[in-house]
């Protein structure tokens, strides 16, 4: 595997969105928890959240060729295709690379999918109240009920956290405290 500043450089190389770098460290983050709370691998899980999107910078434009280049990408950074196809799972049943028809089964993956998409309501939430210090999971889980707040975040695949033996309140949890823990590195 890559060190940490050679998937940062990857990353650069293909996204220079500051918005889509946060995401990233975001969703390494969370990761990097997710698999310290359930005893996995924290290194390997934070490169995941940290790699997951390693295309969108190119694919954006054109939503359904989002995941069509991250294997090339990463094969040639040197990832094994167990990780690539790790990453290949956040898009499952979405209209891109080919992947409508497929469902996560594996604990990773709910972990990549549940992970990734609560960085969105957790940092629309951070903007509104203008910090993440003293963020609540009472006040997060309202908002995540009110389906009009940062309405493009899927809250079916944050309930994926229950896969992995975690209930939502737990999971939001691990989330907040995982983003404080980044607060300065995502600009707050």
């Amino acid at each position: 595997m890559i060190t940490r500043e050679e998937a940062l450089k990857l990353l650069e190389k293909y996204n220079q969105d500051r918005s889509d770098m946060i995401h990233y460290l975001e969703s390494e983050a969370i990761m990097g928890a997710l698999a310290k709370r359930l005893g996995e691998d924290e290194a390997y899980w934070k490169m995941l959240g940290l790699l997951h999107d390693v295309d969108w910078g190119i694919t954006k434009e054109d939503s359904h060729q989002h995941l069509t280049k991250a294997p090339e990408i990463l094969r040639s950074a040197g990832f094994d295709e167990k990780f690539i196809n790790t990453v290949l799972s956040h898009g499952y049943g979405w209209d891109c690379a080919g992947l409508k028809e497929k469902c996560r089964t594996e604990k990773v993956e709910y972990a990549l999918a549940c992970a990734e998409t609560v960085t969105g309501l957790v940092h629309a939430y951070a903007l509104m109240r203008k910090s993440l210090d003293g963020m609540e999971v009472s006040g997060l889980k309202k908002k995540f009920k009110d389906k009009k707040f940062a309405a493009g975040v899927h809250r079916e695949i944050i309930l994926e956290c229950e896969k992995l033996g975690l209930n939502l309140d737990e999971f939001l949890v691990i989330a907040i405290r995982a983003v404080q823990e980044i607060s300065k590195e995502v600009g707050f």
